[in-house]
């Protein structure tokens, strides 16, 4: 019995998936694509027959939808709670109209877009209500679920692969890290800023989540140069700050998710508030300098930032 490690991409990124056990290896995989393609189907922004894309034509009336749909905005609009509206899922408008209104795989194709003129409001997170199968968003709301979905589903895949087949389980998703394993395993994960990159750091990471946000991926050309996925609500426009690239430990991935967000979108005031949130981070700032947080462990000379 030995490892098993599959690896394949979903969603403009990648997938890796880590088993303890090598022979529940193709088991694991079989389940992760199931419900990965169930959290595609209910909650992509980009696709006409998602429960979200119904969901957002409908603003102002309650809509049936898949309680996968429920249980991903419940998260996104407590990710806001906790950060006060700085990871904010009701910045759809603004993202669409920096031109992130296709997947990134065609986005990049794209001619450069005009930067735009207007800033779109952006709708109260505080808002949005939810029953069970059903859901409601404010008026001139458009829900992305991006800044938390990914790293949600990572959790729901480790607990679930787990649950189901009695083994420990490592999985990422573009970055978004959720470990589930006995007490006594641990697994040695490489953190960079962008993936393929050579630089980066090694860690080790028992139970629980890690992510990283970064402005240097997800993103394409403007007429003005370079925008990206990664919107300040304060300003409706993609971040711009001191810090490029943050990541963070937590309970689960989406805890790490949050708090890695929020650094971008803070910059300079970002190790204050980590700190302040128990956080344990790891920030690169946008000279390359790598500053750490808590805990975080410190690099060899051979690991440090570009």
């Amino acid at each position: 019995m030995g490892y098993g490690v599959s690896r394949w991409r979903v969603w403009s990124t990648y997938v890796q998936l880590c088993v303890s056990d090598d022979r529940m290896l193709l088991r694991a995989e079989v389940l992760t694509r199931r419900l990965l393609a169930a959290v595609d189907r209910t909650c992509s922004r980009f696709r006409a027959d998602s429960d979200l894309s119904r969901l957002n034509a409908a603003p102002g009336r309650w809509v049936e939808v898949d309680p996968l749909l429920v249980e991903a905005t419940r998260v996104a609009v407590e990710a806001a709670r906790i950060t006060d509206g700085l990871v904010d899922p009701c910045v759809g408008r603004a993202l669409v109209s920096w031109g992130y209104d296709v997947d990134l795989e065609q986005l990049v194709r794209r001619p450069a877009r005009a930067v735009p003129e207007v800033v779109e409001p952006t709708a109260d997170w505080r808002e949005i209500r939810w029953d069970v199968g059903a859901l409601w968003l404010p008026p001139d709301c458009l829900l992305d679920l991006g800044a938390t979905a990914k790293a949600w589903a990572a959790d729901l895949v480790a607990d679930t692969v787990a649950a189901e087949l009695g083994c420990g389980v490592l999985i990422s998703l573009g970055g978004d890290v959720r470990v589930v394993s006995p007490a006594d395993l641990s697994w040695p994960v490489r953190v960079t800023e962008t993936e393929g990159s050579p630089v980066g750091q090694t860690v080790d990471l028992g139970n629980g989540g890690m992510a990283t946000s970064t402005l240097l991926a997800r993103r394409w050309r403007t007429e003005d140069g370079w925008a990206h996925h990664l919107i300040d609500p304060r300003t409706s426009a993609p971040v711009t700050g001191e810090v490029r690239t943050a990541t963070a430990l937590g309970e689960t991935a989406v805890g790490a998710n949050v708090a890695s967000t929020a650094a971008l979108v803070l910059g300079d005031e970002a190790e204050a508030w980590l700190a302040a949130h128990g956080v344990h981070a790891r920030l690169v700032l946008a000279d390359g300098t790598v500053r750490r947080v808590g805990s975080w462990p410190a690099a060899s000379s051979q690991e440090t930032a570009a």
